[in-house]
C-alpha cells in the first residue's frame, strides 16, 4: 500500500495532535517549536506538507525581521511555496479528496471585495497570505488551506514541482501582463529563480528570442540551459546592441540600473513589467515612455494561474525539478535560507514531512 492509499484508508486517524514548525522570532532568529496540528474549517483541507520552496521574501523576513511595511512582531512560520497530500477535510469538502497530492495556492482573499469580484483577488486589500505577519506559512508539517486553493496534481508531477507551482505562477502572471505572443522578443533582467522560470514560460508562450541579462556569469550560463536564447552581461554594455528591439522587458532583479537600461531596449508600443523586489522609488525616462507609448506595469503575486502552471509542468514545457539545487530538513531551515546567498543556488527546498530523514544538501 502506497502513502496515498494509506491516507485514504486511515483518514484523520493518522493525524497527530502536535507538529513541528520552524518559527521566525526576529531577524536571523529561527527556532523549532511544537504546535497543535490545525483542524480544517468547513471549506478547508488539511495538508501534510512534503516540500516548500525558499522564496526571496522569506529571506528578507529572515535577514531583516520585516519586509516593507510588514513587521515580524510575534513568531511567524515562513514558507509559501508548498505542496503535499490532503489528510483531512472540512465538513463541506468531499472526503474523497483525502489522499490527493496537491499544490497549494497560498492565498485566502475576501470573497466580497471589489477586487475579488472582478477576478483580481490577488489585489484584495484584506488578503491573508501564507508567511506574511498574521498568517503562518508552510515551514511546518501540516497546514490548512481552502479546498479550492489545493490543486490536485498528476502522478507525473513531483512533490518539489508541486511546491514550485507558486513561483511558476508568478512567471505566468508576468508573461500575461507582458502580452507575450509567438514570435516575440523578450528581455529579462535577473537570472535568479523568477528570471529563470519566467524565461521558461516565455518560451512556452511562443517567444522566439528570450534574452537574459545578469551581472553574474554563473547565472547567465545557467539561464542558457533553461530556455534563454542569449545571455548578456549588462556591465559590459551588451544591452546597447538591442536598444529599441524587444517587444517586452521584464525586470526580475529589483535593481534600479536594470530597470532603467531595460526600458531603453523596448520597441515603440512595447511593454515593461516590473516583478523584482527591492525598489520603492526610482526615476523613469518619462518622455521615452510617452513618446513610444510604452506600457509600464507591475505584478503582485497572481490570480487564476494554477491550472496553467500544472499543465505546463505536466506537459514538459516547464522544468521545475531541475531548478532545485538544495534540499533541507525542517531542522535546517536556517541553512536553507542562508543558502540563497550562494550564486550557484537556484532553488532551495525544505521538506517538513521528512524532517529527520530528508536528503539534505551539504
Amino acid at each position: 500500500m502506497n502513502e496515498t492509499e494509506a491516507l485514504r484508508d486511515k483518514g484523520s486517524a493518522a493525524i497527530p495532535d502536535t507538529q513541528r514548525a520552524a518559527e521566525l522570532h526576529g531577524a536571523r532568529d529561527v527556532r523549532i517549536a511544537t504546535r497543535p496540528v490545525p483542524s480544517p474549517a468547513p471549506d478547508e483541507v488539511l495538508v501534510r506538507v512534503t516540500a516548500v520552496g525558499v522564496c526571496g521574501s522569506d529571506v528578507h523576513f529572515y535577514q531583516d525581521g520585516h519586509l516593507g511595511d510588514w513587521q515580524v512582531e510575534e513568531p511567524l512560520v515562513l514558507g509559501h511555496e508548498a505542496g503535499g497530500a490532503i489528510v483531512s477535510v472540512g465538513a463541506d469538502v468531499d472526503p474523497g479528496r483525502i489522499g490527493e497530492r496537491v499544490s497549494i495556492e497560498p492565498q485566502h482573499p475576501s470573497t466580497t471585495s471589489r477586487e475579488t469580484l472582478r477576478g483580481a483577488y490577488n489585489l484584495d486589500p484584506d488578503m491573508r497570505f501564507y508567511a506574511v505577519p498574521g498568517t503562518d506559512g508552510a515551514f511546518q508539517e501540516y497546514v490548512t488551506i481552502q479546498s479550492h486553493f489545493a490543486f490536485a496534481i498528476p502522478d507525473s508531477v513531483s512533490d518539489e514541482a508541486a511546491a514550485l507551482m507558486e513561483p511558476l505562477s508568478v512567471a505566468i502572471a508576468t508573461a500575461r501582463k507582458a502580452g507575450i505572443q509567438p514570435g516575440d522578443r523578450v528581455l529579462i533582467a535577473g537570472a535568479g529563480p523568477i528570471g529563470i522560470v519566467t524565461a521558461q514560460v516565455a518560451r512556452a508562450f511562443g517567444a522566439a528570442d528570450v534574452i537574459i541579462s545578469d551581472i553574474a556569469e554563473a547565472r547567465r550560463k545557467s539561464a542558457l540551459t533553461f530556455g534563454a536564447t542569449a545571455a548578456i552581461d549588462p556591465a559590459a554594455g551588451g544591452l546597447d546592441e538591442i536598444a529599441g528591439t524587444v517587444d517586452a522587458f521584464i525586470d526580475a532583479s529589483g535593481a534600479a540600473p536594470a530597470v532603467k537600461s531595460g526600458i531603453l531596449t523596448v520597441r515603440p508600443g512595447g511593454r515593461v513589467v516590473l516583478v523584482g523586489m527591492g525598489l520603492d522609488e526610482l526615476p523613469l525616462p518619462i518622455s521615452r515612455i510617452q513618446n513610444l507609448e510604452l506600457v509600464v506595469t507591475g505584478v503582485f503575486r497572481y490570480a487564476n494561474t494554477w491550472p496553467t502552471a500544472i499543465s505546463l509542468v505536466a506537459d514538459g514545457r516547464v522544468d521545475l525539478d531541475r531548478m532545485v539545487t538544495g534540499r533541507f530538513g525542517l531542522d535546517r531551515v536556517t541553512d536553507a535560507l542562508e543558502s540563497t546567498a550562494n550564486p550557484a543556488t537556484i532553488k532551495s527546498v525544505v521538506t517538513p514531512a521528512a524532517a529527520d530523514d530528508a536528503p539534505e544538501s551539504p
